[in-house]
Order: structure tokens, then C-alpha cells, then sequence
């Protein structure tokens, strides 16, 4: 089913599975293509934190070999929606390489149709946020591009913001060290012992959209066991009892310094609580900025509202490629519930 040999340039090419003796050569080949990446190096612990601990199940990955060399790699990484009651089994396509010696060949194509076919039995939906690289060639493989996700802003530096908006996109140090971070780790946070019952009343506020399920153990492998990315938290007690936790980290955005929110979560209605657990991370670093986004009408959502958070000029592309029907429709923008944990590309 795996083992494909494709002819091109009278060079065999060979598709088959990732095996665990192919963790170097891909290293070295995701290196070589994607630089970095979020953490600014590849090593081995994260490779296998991301693709291989995660609790929804280890990534389905391919590799294309020549001559015993890999050359591509193309990796899906298993994910779980909740749409109600009902679950969703979800791949998401993340690390793609193709070596530049092989480009144009058709290596992206063929890995990411093979992947697809082999996941169809067992997987509702396939989905992704590309780059505007990547993007054309996934919509010619007949995927669906469902909208723009905004990102919201919380400007700290304004003068600092006007001068290097223009160069957000670019691959560039930022103009001053890496701000200390005044919060706890996030391993530490999420220890919380109220934490459970936090989460057992924030999934009731969920409805029909597309969430993914928050429990401990999730939160633990994303934000608690994470390598190199360092992921803090606030906490706010009432009562003695955790009525609310961010997650958050500081990353370099272009030139610029930026805190990225990428959970609040509180119970239903509790904006509140959400509202001071921002104004905390907000103050939690001296960056330039602080991105977040909550699904919409959610208490995060007016918590963020209610600490000055506006519009970004940024977003987020979301793709989507549904293998059978599902409900709500996964092609609505209306119909994701995500926070920007669940975009941020790491």
C-alpha cells in the first residue's frame, strides 16, 4: 500500500513510510529547506515531542528517497475536534520539505496525495495553514481554502509597531533582546489542582463549533512538555478556587517582539476573569505587541475586547480538505472555534 517507485529524470524515486532511522536524514533535510523553524533549531527532542508524544496520536509521515537519500518529507499531524457531542478525527499538514536538487518534480503532490489516501478510512478531515508559497498547490490538488482568520492586537510600543509593520513578514532579528518574562512555566501552572474542574466547565461553553478538546493531558504535551518554546501562564484563583489560565509565550515577530496568546480559558460567560487574566499577561513582558485570537463570542474573545485588542493587519489562511460530511461544515469560517494555540505553527 505504502511503497510507490515513481520514475523521473531517470532517477527512481521511492515513497514509503517514515521509520524511526530516518529521524537524521530528515532533520537535516527540514534544516536544510525550513531553517529553524519556531524554535530556532531542530533538534532531535523536538522532532519527536511534536510527531511522535502527541496524545491524539503519533503524525502520519512519508519520506521520498533517492538512492537511499531522503529527499522530501511530508508530515500530517494527528488532531481531534469536538462538534458537540460528536468527535472528529482530524489530520492537520504540517513540516512538507522536498530537497532543492528534486524540486519540480512533483514530490509535494505525490506525498501529499499518497498521505491522504492512506489516512482516508480513518480520518474526517484534513486541514492546514499554509503560507503563500504553499498555498497553490494545494488548491490545485482540489482543497478548499474556508477564509481568513483574524488575529487580534493589543499594541504596547506604538512607535516601535508604525515603524516595523511593513516588515512583518520578513525573516529578520528583532532591534532589542528578548524581554524578560515576569509568569510561571506553564508545566507549573497546569499542576493547578483546580485545573480539571476548570476545563469540565469551560467545555460546556463549546456549542456546535469545531474545538479541540482541552484537557490536562492535551495541554500538558502542547504547553507544559514543549521544547525550546517556553510557555508561561497566568493564574486567577476566587475563592480559592482556578477560575482562569492563559497560556502564552514571547516569540520575535519580524523586527518586532511579540507575546502570543494562545489560550484563555475560563468558565462560560466569565469574561471577567478573562479580561484580568490578559491585563496580566499583557503586562507580563515589555514586548511591542500582543497578539491572541478566541473563537467569536466567546469571554476570552470580550476579555480581550475589554483590554484594548483591535484588528491586526494579519491573519491566518485556513485550508480545508473534508473526506466525508460533517456537521457544522468545516468549509464555514463560522464553523472553527479555534484559538490561535490551535493555528500557530510550531
Amino acid at each position: 500500500m505504502f511503497r510507490v517507485s515513481l520514475v523521473n529524470r531517470a532517477t527512481a524515486l521511492e515513497i514509503r513510510p517514515y521509520r524511526d532511522t530516518d529521524e537524521a536524514g530528515v532533520l537535516d533535510l527540514l534544516s536544510l529547506t525550513l531553517g529553524g523553524g519556531p524554535a530556532g533549531r531542530r533538534p532531535p527532542e523536538f522532532f519527536r515531542w511534536k510527531h511522535l508524544e502527541s496524545p491524539f496520536g503519533p503524525s502520519h509521515m512519508l519520506v521520498a528517497e533517492v538512492d537511499g537519500r531522503i529527499v522530501g518529507l511530508r508530515a500530517f499531524m494527528r488532531w481531534r475536534f469536538l462538534a458537540g457531542e460528536r468527535e472528529v478525527a482530524a489530520v492537520r499538514a504540517v513540516d512538507t520539505a522536498t530537497h532543492p536538487e528534486h524540486q519540480g518534480r512533483g514530490i509535494f503532490s505525490r506525498l501529499t496525495r499518497q498521505a491522504v489516501g492512506d489516512l482516508r478510512d480513518e480520518v474526517d478531515l484534513v486541514f492546514n495553514t499554509p503560507n503563500e508559497k504553499s498555498l497553490p498547490g494545494y488548491l490545485k490538488m482540489g482543497w478548499t481554502v474556508v477564509g481568513r482568520l483574524h488575529v487580534d492586537v493589543r499594541v504596547r510600543r506604538p512607535l516601535s509597531v508604525a515603524r516595523e509593520l511593513r516588515h512583518l513578514r520578513i525573516t529578520a532579528e528583532p532591534g532589542r533582546p528578548r524581554p524578560d518574562v515576569r509568569a510561571e512555566r506553564a508545566a507549573h501552572a497546569l499542576g493547578d489542582p483546580g485545573l480539571t474542574r476548570l476545563l469540565s466547565a469551560a467545555s460546556e461553553g463549546s456549542g456546535r463549533s469545531l474545538v479541540t478538546p482541552r484537557n490536562a493531558e492535551f495541554l500538558t504535551w502542547r504547553y507544559g512538555s514543549a521544547p525550546l518554546l517556553d510557555y508561561r501562564a497566568v493564574r486567577q484563583h476566587a475563592g480559592g478556587e482556578l477560575v482562569g489560565i492563559a497560556l502564552f509565550r514571547v516569540r520575535p515577530r519580524g523586527r518586532l517582539w511579540e507575546t502570543s496568546v494562545a489560550e484563555a480559558i475560563v468558565r462560560p460567560g466569565d469574561a471577567r476573569s478573562a479580561r484580568r487574566l490578559l491585563a496580566a499577561v499583557v503586562h507580563a513582558a515589555p514586548v511591542d505587541h500582543v497578539a491572541c485570537r478566541f473563537p467569536a463570542m466567546s469571554a476570552a474573545a470580550r476579555g480581550a475586547r475589554r483590554n484594548g485588542a483591535v484588528r491586526g493587519p494579519w491573519g491566518v489562511t485556513l485550508i480545508a480538505n473534508p473526506l466525508r460530511e460533517i456537521r457544522p461544515d468545516p468549509l464555514r469560517i463560522g464553523s472553527w472555534g479555534v484559538s490561535l494555540g490551535d493555528l500557530e505553527v510550531f
